[in-house]
């Protein structure tokens, strides 16, 4: 391929899926400063690409004008762009659609393996023992690797905090407190900590006086749930519901932690180098989705001796009777240990 190469690069969600495409773009773009990018997704993710240099973002509106055979209509305004390459990092019918038309006029393609065979040995494993899968953001180089551009992943230019408005400092305050970030929701209640025990977590870390703690969410039934956890304690805030996602991933890019469950704001927080604390429950960091760049010490996985079938499957949708109740083996204590130990 010519120095020249413009690649489009599709991923059209969730959250999470797509944060983990933007350490590997940023790496491309200072390994490669020559190729050009176009990332086609959904606009609310736009905020996630600023400040990657020659990237530009085509916008898919997947439920309005490009539905159904709009998709062609997308196909169409990304190969305006002068795309010459396609990078497919998801791998369902929307990106095929546009991927194959593009193949036709004689554009590159290449597609992400999701390594579905390897996933399926992993939740059927049945109590055996288990081993580290390709992580996703490895499985997104290698589709780079195969249009010709091979990426070293330990090679990441971390970006720096984003600029605080005057809005979120008033929220930090100006007492010199470590500040966390909790995400306490997951798409599926089998990934998520439950409040009660969430609640003593807090407790004690409210109790030190040394952390400003910030609690992350959406929709009216979790911000609902986020203020009845913070009204107890004096140094939390719900910024649910009060923040855009421009100013989410501001305030997000100077916490000096986040602790999440499997879920996306982990992954918004690892793009910028922040330290993250995961807590697994009927999944399992084994199959590829740890944060980028975080140890394999900052994940607390339920107890498996007493839950064998842990991973129960790779999202979280499926598990046996009482696997539910998986997570509340990480005990609050240890989550608090976990949290002091990297903060100090």
């Amino acid at each position: 391929m010519s120095k020249s190469t413009h690649i489009l690069v599709i991923r059209l969600s969730a959250m999470g899926d797509v944060a983990m495409v933007v350490p590997i773009l940023r790496i491309l773009a200072q390994t490669y400063p020559e190729v050009k990018i176009a990332v086609l997704s959904r606009p609310f993710f736009k905020p996630l690409f600023t400040g990657i240099p020659n990237l530009e973002f085509l916008e898919a509106d997947v439920y309005g004008k490009h539905k159904r055979l709009g998709l062609i209509k997308l196909a169409k305004e990304a190969k305006a762009l002068g795309v010459d390459a396609v990078a497919d990092l998801h791998n369902v019918i929307r990106s095929k659609i546009i991927s194959e038309f593009l193949k036709l006029k004689g554009l590159k393609v290449a597609s992400i393996d999701k390594g579905r065979a390897e996933k399926k040995a992993l939740v059927t494993a049945n109590g055996n023992s288990i081993a580290q899968l390709k992580t996703t953001h490895q499985r997104y180089a290698d589709v780079f690797e195969k249009l010709g551009f091979p990426l070293d992943l330990s090679k990441y230019p971390t970006p720096p905090p984003l600029r605080l408005i005057p809005k979120l400092n008033a929220l930090m305050g100006v007492e010199p407190k470590k500040l966390i970030g909790i995400a306490p929701f997951a798409a599926h209640d089998s990934k998520m900590y439950p409040l009660d025990l969430m609640k003593e977590v807090i407790a004690n870390l409210d109790a030190s006086e040394k952390y400003r703690i910030f609690l992350f969410g959406g929709g009216k039934k979790e911000i609902a749930q986020l203020k009845k956890l913070e009204n107890p304690f004096s140094n939390v805030t719900t910024v649910a519901g009060k923040l855009t996602f421009e100013e989410e991933l501001a305030l997000i890019s100077n916490l000096d932690l986040m602790l999440s469950m499997d879920s996306g704001n982990g992954h918004l927080a690892a793009i910028y180098g922040i330290p993250v604390i995961t807590l697994w429950g009927v999944t399992h960091p084994f199959a590829g989705f740890t944060p980028f760049n975080q140890p394999e010490s900052h994940q607390l996985v339920a107890d498996r001796k007493k839950y064998p079938l842990i991973p129960t499957s790779i999202y979280g949708n499926k598990f046996p009777k009482g696997y539910d109740e998986a997570i509340k083996t990480i005990s609050p204590e240890a989550v608090v240990l976990k949290i002091r130990a990297v903060l100090s």
